[in-house]
């Protein structure tokens, strides 16, 4: 089958397109033929490589050292079941579904930048929402389970005043509708030309960082969320973290380890299938073009999600 292998860390140049070995499902698992995948902000940061000492050991004592362990990357997979295995009852051939490739810290599978993957039918795997392509269908495990993990830091009450900052990417537009679902009043921090694009989703007041004296726009929160980490700062977000009210709370993407548990992934596919939750595509690239999504990806001002299609 046709996959791309990350040959070794550093630049997409080392993102090559192979013919490897389709894979057979064991007793629990099913084949998927992969229609669409995701290039994330996570992927990047793997095939880079490029972390300050301690992190770069402590991810390549996770990936592997030198080259990543298993070389072809991706773990948001769509598509169709092919075959499975003896065991499974989940699911038939023939079922279109998606899935994300971890369920633990400690329980993570690679490979979706591939024609096929096997996955464990306990795993985060469920049938395709009925309503979503197989790309709107990879534009949600990601940022979506991301947004959730963050989201359970707080105990949002309707009416609750929530600052995003990072608010058109992956993670950020996930926050937003889920805050919102929670009855949230959203502030979204981006750049003024995705103002449209958060008003969108929900967002009832907007502000551009780019612009001076942006900080003056700054209420009082009781949840601030960093949903980019510490790869991006402005002076409004060092001063978003003083405004924040009595008991507010400031919760960032690289604080701590993020949970990926199944009845998070249950909850975006039901409320996906509910319209409630609306994935977000920026650019549709094919798997021969996997260098071309990660360089876009890896420039930092992508709007939602960048999907591969197989």
């Amino acid at each position: 089958m046709k996959a791309i292998e990350c040959l070794k860390y550093g630049e997409v140049d080392n993102l090559v397109l192979s013919h490897v070995k389709k894979p057979s499902p064991k007793a629990n698992e099913v084949l998927i033929k992969i229609h669409a995948t995701s290039v994330t902000t996570s992927d990047v940061l793997i095939r880079r490589m490029n972390e300050p000492f301690i992190p770069k050991l402590i991810l390549q004592l996770i990936f592997g050292f030198g080259r990543p362990r298993n070389p072809v990357l991706g773990m948001v997979t769509a598509g169709i079941v092919e075959r499975k295995g003896k065991d499974v009852t989940l699911f038939e051939i023939g079922d279109e579904v998606f899935a994300y490739g971890s369920i633990s810290p400690t329980k993570l599978r690679f490979g979706s930048y591939a024609e096929y993957i096997c996955l464990p039918e306990d795993w985060n795997l469920a049938l395709k929402p009925v309503n979503l392509s197989f790309e709107e269908a990879a534009a949600i495990p990601y940022g979506g389970l991301l947004a959730t993990h963050l989201l359970k830091k707080t105990s949002i009450n309707k009416g609750d005043n929530v600052l995003i900052y990072g608010a058109s990417g992956s993670i950020g537009t996930m926050v937003i509708q889920l805050a919102k679902h929670l009855g949230a009043h959203v502030t979204s921090v981006c750049s003024g030309r995705n103002f449209e694009l958060v008003t969108s989703l929900g967002s009832d007041k907007v502000i551009d960082y780019t612009i001076e004296n942006a900080e003056k726009q700054l209420e009082r929160y009781k949840y601030v969320i960093d949903a980019v980490g510490n790869s991006k700062s402005s002076i409004l977000k060092e001063k978003s973290k003083k405004v924040l009210a009595l008991n507010g709370k400031y919760i960032s993407i690289d604080h701590g380890t993020p949970l990926t548990p199944k009845e998070a992934f249950f909850n975006l596919k039901r409320l996906a299938e509910q319209e409630k939750l609306r994935p977000v595509i920026d650019r549709v690239y094919s798997l021969e073009k996997m260098a071309e999504a990660h360089k876009y990806v890896e420039m930092g001002h992508k709007r939602g999600n960048v999907v591969i299609t197989i």
